[in-house]
């Protein structure tokens, strides 16, 4: 008897502390003040994690166990589900099958105790498809402390006018159910512009943050110090993709300018997300083609990208777990 209460013991201390250890459960609500993202008591924080690409693309890896590994093995705190909109095989071509993929990575993350970013991956803007999608994710998910909305991925040659006139139009679908969780802005060229923004934010909302963008290889020091400029004008950025390799996702990476990002962002408590979980033969994708689509992937399953993120993630998130 003293044995089975011993291991019984140990079996609910293990249980307990694999529940604290997830970043959910240790930092619960988000929520914005000044530039800074921050816990539930209102402290610092910092998400780090992993892109998947393109749902239409790369389906397979749409599911629970491979968001399970990357939470349990790669650290990630935080994931983002892109769902492609224009291209083949997306939402406005099939919006039910869209919306089951994402829907398989967000409960895999809730299950899995951390973060995921609901990506409306586009290019253009699709004003009422993304009102009914973001309305309907905020009914299903918007009780979730887990659930974090980006808006509009990356808009190319709109106007920050325009980004910021559709964003407007797009945040109360969410807020009329979902008062609280985080609202992610694009902004013009691919999220490079972050200093329109930074001279015209919008005014009204709570709990919004910026997205800016970086492939260390071709952005550097001049978008650093947009950056810089957009803090000290109170602007909260999210770096909610990255890499290190050239802004087409292929070329060699560059260690030395992707290792300045993630220090600049550490320095300056910025949560950044990686691209990607796919394996497209480009740099960019973290895989290779063996790779299973469920995890568990060894290393020599990895690119050059993907030893190097996951490197990283472990070293950064490993005091949350």
């Amino acid at each position: 008897m003293k044995q089975i209460f011993s291991f019984t013991l140990l079996l609910c201390l293990l249980l307990t502390t694999f529940a604290e250890a997830q970043p959910v459960k240790k930092f619960g609500q988000l929520q914005v003040k000044g530039t800074q993202l921050c816990d539930k008591k209102g402290d610092p924080v910092v998400l780090r994690g992993m892109s998947f690409g393109w749902h239409n693309f790369w389906p397979r890896f749409y599911n629970e166990k491979a968001v399970q590994w990357l939470a349990k093995d790669w650290d990630c705190s935080v994931v983002r589900a892109a769902m492609g909109i224009e291209p083949k095989g997306g939402y406005k071509q099939d919006p039910d099958g869209a919306v089951q993929k994402i829907r398989a990575v967000v409960d895999g993350a809730i299950k899995a105790g951390i973060y995921v970013i609901i990506d409306w991956h586009s290019h253009n803007i699709n004003l009422e498809e993304a009102k009914a999608f973001f309305a309907q994710m905020a009914k299903d998910y918007g009780q979730y402390p887990n659930v974090i909305y980006e808006l509009f991925n990356e808009p190319d040659q709109e106007s920050w006018e325009e980004v910021k006139a559709y964003a407007a139009a797009v945040i109360p679908a969410i807020r009329q159910v979902d008062p609280d969780n985080i609202i992610l802005v694009g902004n013009p060229h691919w999220d490079q512009d972050i200093h329109l923004v930074a001279d015209s934010p919008l005014q009204g909302f709570s709990n919004l943050m910026y997205t800016v963008h970086f492939y260390a290889a071709t952005h550097k020091q001049n978008l650093r110090n947009r950056c810089d400029e957009a803090l000290e004008k109170g602007i909260p950025i999210f770096i909610s993709e990255s890499a290190g390799m050239e802004a087409s996702g292929d070329g060699p990476i560059n260690e030395e300018e992707w290792n300045k990002w993630i220090e600049w962002a550490e320095e300056n408590k910025i949560s950044w997300v990686t691209w990607s979980v796919s394996d497209k033969d480009e740099t960019c994708s973290v895989l290779k083609k063996p790779a299973s689509s469920g995890g568990g992937w060894a290393k020599d399953e990895l690119k050059e990208s993907g030893i190097k993120t996951r490197a990283l993630l472990r070293k950064y998130n490993g005091n949350i777990r």
